[in-house]
């Protein structure tokens, strides 16, 4: 009797369905030129300020997530960025830049979506915690490279802090420890397609707010 075939994990099936979107973000117009240092230290600073509106929204939620059996296991205190981020908009905009932050269309969209899978769809706001988190963790740390020798940052100092994980020592064995919640995620059937989806979506996003701050 032939094997039965083993089941592909769920953390496998989600970022295969995703790479296309995935690699689409990576190389639009934007992080392309800045990534290049073909772009001035103000649209790294803007591109930090967005992802504090994203950040805000991702771990305001979390609060309310803590004890949910779904999303509940995926709240690593170690992952919070929020306070890299302001450390680093600080550096990198001064004294009151709170004031005068504002978030792009696209940020507001973004962020008014994970708000909304945070109050109503658990299993929806896994998708957009892992798109966020996994990937600062893995090309994130290009970005903090880059960062430090386009600008003269302090080798994971203030402007670059968002991208160090000082709770995580070994960022491979989390990555896998994650990975391993996400094929153990209590989902299955349509709600499974549906998480699927909703991990597209905020490549989507993140490629929509990409694409507005090039056109800025």
């Amino acid at each position: 009797m032939s094997p039965l075939p083993v089941a592909t994990p769920f953390s496998t099936v989600i970022r295969t369905a995703s790479q296309d979107l995935h690699t689409e973000v990576n190389n639009t117009s934007f992080m392309s030129d800045m990534l290049g240092g073909r772009l001035g230290i103000e649209a790294y600073a803007r591109y930090t300020e967005q992802l504090w509106f994203v950040y805000r929204a991702l771990e305001d939620g979390a609060a309310a997530l803590a004890g949910d059996p779904v999303a509940g296991p995926f709240l690593f205190p170690e992952l919070s960025r929020v306070p890299s981020l302001e450390r680093d908009l600080e550096h990198l905009r001064g004294p009151g830049w709170q004031k005068r932050a504002r978030p792009a269309r696209a940020t507001a969209a973004y962020t008014a979506r994970i708000s909304e899978v945070a109050a109503s769809w658990p299993a929806g706001y896994v998708a957009h915690h892992y798109t966020r988190y996994l990937g600062d963790l893995s090309g994130g740390q290009v970005v903090r490279d880059t960062a430090q020798k386009t600008w003269g940052f302090d080798h994971k100092g203030d402007g670059v802090r968002f991208y160090v994980f000082e709770g995580i020592p070994n960022p491979a064995a989390f990555k896998r420890e994650y990975r391993a919640l996400l094929d153990a995620l209590p989902v299955d059937g349509p709600e499974r397609d549906r998480v699927i989806g909703e991990s597209r979506q905020a490549f989507a996003f993140n490629g929509a707010l990409l694409a507005e701050l090039a056109r800025d």
